[in-house]
């Protein structure tokens, strides 16, 4: 006999079905059995040996999310090498004016401004007249598509010269004091007015846009040259330094490329992988780094590289839906990405899981290596419905055993 219900009878026995099966997720259901019963989930294993072991959908293209940083860890290591420090230059004009000039460095925190000023100090300068900010490395189209309105730091902006990945940290006091939440970092006038509505605690926030996040910059780095010995007469100015404008030192990063690509993927900073990606520009076209140019850039390496024609790279940290890759991509990367995998994050207590993550509304991914039959095997994870967080790392040990 076949029972026909109510659409409300339906809806109500489809729901049930859904509370099943988180319920049984709870109770260690067959992650491999879940994936494969959901509608829009993209799996494929290939093992150490290159034989396809599962593949479920593997060429549907998906929404990747923050496996996307993977795409630009591979072509930041590729065109730069493990071993690229950035740098950045210290110019002084016939007017005593310092100037700064962005070579795009992601990773300028304080302790990292404070070599510079110590530096600087070193050399024999004790007395500027103002300070200058030479951004134009950086040209206008730094706009990332996904990226929210919020003050989370994981939505902070670009911007040519950036301090502590263009967010501040700071501590309300109870009694309604504000100050810097980092001793290395003093306070400026912009982290101040950020600060002005911020409850009791401990908060970081973002600097909301460039130009805000480039005037903190300025203020930041002033601070650091007092505190170093320098003094600071003068306003800060943003401009191209002047031609005849003599460099007095270039600092390069005391991280190399491999040292800051590590914990982008292993925190997922969306600032450090969209500034790698939007500085993988090929200037030739402007001379200037900008998204539009950086899509076009990485799009031809995936092609030349990975043999990809149908892949959509919108953003370099997987913020954009507009991005699209499948689970075939997503290996075929992982296969070229071989000679990094030791900057891949490792699976909490699985010590046989290197993955990376990727979460969006309503998106899951997860793609990496999984010790399995002696070696390394590649998988990749796209779900692009509601799922338990924990699925894909139940599954990715589960392939692992």
């Amino acid at each position: 006999m076949i029972a026909i219900h109510s659409p409300r009878r339906r809806t109500a026995l489809v729901l049930g079905a859904a509370l099943l099966c988180l319920s049984g997720l709870a109770r260690g259901a067959d992650p491999l059995a879940t994936v494969r019963g959901l509608e829009h989930a993209s799996l494929l294993l290939v093992e150490p040996d290159g034989t396809t072991a599962i593949a479920q959908d593997a060429t549907t293209p998906r929404v990747p999310a923050s496996t996307m940083k993977l795409l630009t860890a591979y072509a930041a290591l590729e065109t730069w090498g493990r071993e690229h420090r950035f740098h950045t230059d210290v110019r002084l004009d016939d007017d005593g004016v310092l100037w700064v000039i962005g070579h795009g460095d992601p990773y300028l925190v304080s302790e990292e401004l404070m070599r510079i000023a110590t530096a600087l100090r070193a050399r024999g300068l004790t007395r500027i007249n103002g300070l200058g900010l030479d951004t134009h490395a950086l040209g206008a189209d730094t706009e990332i598509p996904g990226r929210s309105r919020t003050s989370n730091p994981y939505d902070a902006p670009l911007s040519a010269l950036a301090a502590n990945f263009n967010t501040v940290s700071l501590i309300r006091e109870a009694d309604g004091r504000l100050r810097s939440g980092e001793s290395q970092t003093p306070l400026t006038a912009t982290a101040r007015a950020l600060g002005a509505g911020l409850g009791a605690g401990r908060h970081r926030v973002n600097l909301i846009d460039r130009a805000r996040a480039e005037r903190h910059f300025g203020e930041l780095f002033a601070a650091l040259l007092e505190r170093a010995g320098v003094s600071v007469a003068g306003p800060i100015r943003q401009a191209r330094a002047p031609r005849g404008a003599r460099l007095v030192y270039r600092h390069h990063n005391s991280r190399t490329l491999a040292e800051m690509i590590a914990p982008m993927l292993e925190y997922s900073t969306n600032f450090i992988a969209n500034g790698l990606f939007i500085m993988l520009s090929d200037p030739k076209d402007k001379g200037v780094a900008g998204m539009t140019e950086a899509r076009r850039t990485v799009t031809r390496l995936a092609r030349d590289r990975l043999g990809w024609r149908d892949a959509v790279i919108d953003d370099g940290a997987g913020l954009s839906r507009a991005n699209r890759l499948s689970a075939r991509q997503l290996v075929e990367l992982l296969d070229a990405f071989a000679p990094y995998r030791d900057l891949m994050p490792r699976q909490d207590d699985d010590p046989r899981v290197l993955a990376k993550t990727g979460t969006l509304t309503g998106i899951s991914s997860y793609a990496g290596y999984v010790r399995r039959n002696g070696g390394w095997g590649r998988f990749a994870l796209l779900v692009e419905q509601p799922v338990d967080r924990g699925l894909r790392q139940r599954l990715a040990s589960a392939l692992a055993r």
